[in-house]
């Protein structure tokens, strides 16, 4: 009976490699995600490798060229279109057999030095470099647009909460700042991630280097690396710097989904602090007032599936052996890619619909105005009239609030100095000294701005220089980026001018 199901199982799956399901559910989906992300940097690191070889002269001039024409022959939209073919395990192994056919079997000294692992590594390091400089590109926008509506708004004022209950008077600019802040250290993780991941492998080959004298020192150039991992099988083993890209994308969605989880909240008719473009919220199908906030809904969504998706990684890598090993290969290099790839759109839409928004500045001052959040300045200001401690100070109003909120009055108006002088002297047993006029101004929301104008403060000639400072930082991001963008397209037009060199007559 067991031989009968057995037999079965082989007739399904096949009897050669590989298998049916084998092919279906890992080599398949693994040719489609190499073709669509490898290919072209497989095709850099053949160029670069080949004249390397043929520097250190462990090819020759002739034999270089004839491989050189076969890898210039090999039509990249034909695989780029192609379907997985279970002769060839992987797209290495299809692209070397359609080299050794175009230029006989001298194709195969192209892997003097060299194995998949060395040059698998570098590939995904080629690939996640490109992709995360793309994604970071996409946060200075953010973060620039960010800062030009910052601008508009140092003296828009809200009040800030803390622990969800109204806490001191701010302005939007002020919360918008402390936003750019977080996005400019989740730029500078990122940089920490990218050089951890531009790094070159190449010269580890499969564990232990070579005893071909190849030169890692010109490969890293060749490639647009900056340094070589040193110890080969940290080269293949290590996978740290997915890790640490990973977290780094990670962090950066747990921000941003902090923030959007407060805009969403402010964007409820209670709270009414502003109100979408039209392009960025829907109706509802069956209640015709509805203006729903679906861009937020989607943004905070997004972000938790990147959140998921960069933990799926790390979870990938956890307690697998410190060799080369496939869990940090091609099953997992998809779930940052399409991290990183969504993280990047969620920038794009959120400095969108942040810019186009209406702000209810009128109806934010009002609620400013009315609140016991207020409160703290007066606290302050008693201690300097008073010549008490804060905690007296902090003990009389606080007894001011806990007295109105007993009777219901739960605005500030209702605050008076009356009221406050008979607590003082209750507390202190003395009077107030501080005058009405000093009194009442010290409730006043614009007032408890204005007088914190300490660096980090929401004063608005404070927030104007910390905007002006952040704008100045820009040009330094960008720049970081431009150079290793250059870098990088330097390095390829060389690679191309080398292949035309072997092509020439």
């Amino acid at each position: 009976m067991f031989q009968d199901y057995k037999s079965r199982i082989n007739a399904h799956e096949g009897e050669h490699f590989p298998s049916n399901t084998y092919r279906q559910i890992v080599l398949q989906p693994a040719f489609e995600e190499a073709k669509r992300n490898f290919l072209i940097s497989m095709v850099h690191t053949h160029i670069a490798h080949l004249f390397m070889l043929e520097e250190q002269k462990l090819v020759s001039e002739k034999e270089a060229k004839q491989i050189g024409k076969a890898i210039a022959e090999i039509d990249l939209n034909t695989y780029a279109q192609s379907e997985y073919d279970p002769q060839f395990e992987d797209l290495f192994f299809r692209i070397e057999h359609q080299l050794i056919e175009l230029a006989g079997d001298i194709a195969g000294n192209l892997h003097i030095g060299r194995s998949r692992n060395d040059m698998g590594i570098a590939i995904y390091r080629m690939t996640l470099r490109k992709k995360l400089l793309a994604l970071m590109d996409e946060l200075l926008h953010l973060r620039s647009s960010l800062i030009i509506f910052a601008k508009q708004h140092t003296d828009t004022i809200m009040i800030g909460y803390t622990h969800t209950q109204q806490a001191q008077p701010t302005t939007f600019a002020h919360y918008l700042k402390a936003v750019i802040d977080q996005l400019t250290r989740d730029f500078k993780r990122m940089q920490a991630a990218f050089d951890t991941i531009n790094q070159s492998s190449m010269g580890a080959a499969a564990l232990t280097t070579t005893g071909f004298n190849i030169d890692r020192e010109r490969m890293k150039d060749l490639l647009a690396f900056d340094a070589i991992i040193e110890n080969a099988w940290d080269a293949v083993a290590g996978a740290d710097y997915i890790a640490e890209a990973a977290s780094a994308i990670q962090l950066a969605a747990l921000n941003l989904g902090r923030t959007s989880q407060d805009f969403l909240q402010w964007a409820t008719q209670e709270f009414n602090a502003f109100s979408l473009a039209n392009p960025y919220v829907q109706v509802s199908s069956i209640m015709p007032q509805k203006r729903n906030p679906v861009s937020i809904e989607h943004t905070r969504a997004l972000l938790s599936s990147v959140v998921g998706d960069a933990q799926t990684v790390l979870q990938m890598i956890h307690n697998t052996p410190f060799g080369d090993i496939v869990d940090t290969e091609d099953d997992l290099q998809p779930y940052l890619w399409r991290a990183m790839d969504k993280l990047r759109g969620i920038y794009k839409l959120f400095g969108s619909l942040v810019v186009t928004m209406e702000v209810n500045k009128e109806l934010l001052l009002k609620r400013a105005k009315n609140s016991f959040a207020n409160v703290t300045e007066l606290a302050d200001s008693l201690v300097r009239s008073e010549r008490i401690s804060f905690r007296q100070s902090h003990c009389i109003v606080s007894s001011c609030i806990q007295t109105l909120l007993a009777e219901k009055k739960e605005s500030i108006e209702n605050l008076t100095w009356e009221l406050v002088n008979e607590k003082s002297i209750e507390v202190t047993g003395k009077p107030l000294k501080i005058s009405k006029q000093l009194f009442y101004n010290a409730l006043k929301p614009d007032f408890f701005i204005k007088v914190r104008s300490l660096y980090g403060g929401p004063a608005p000639e404070t927030m104007h220089k910390s905007l002006l400072q952040s704008e100045q930082a820009t040009t330094s991001m960008s720049q970081w980026i431009k150079e290793k963008h250059d870098k990088i397209n330097n390095s390829e037009n060389q690679l191309y001018e080398y292949l035309e060199g072997w092509t020439k007559e």
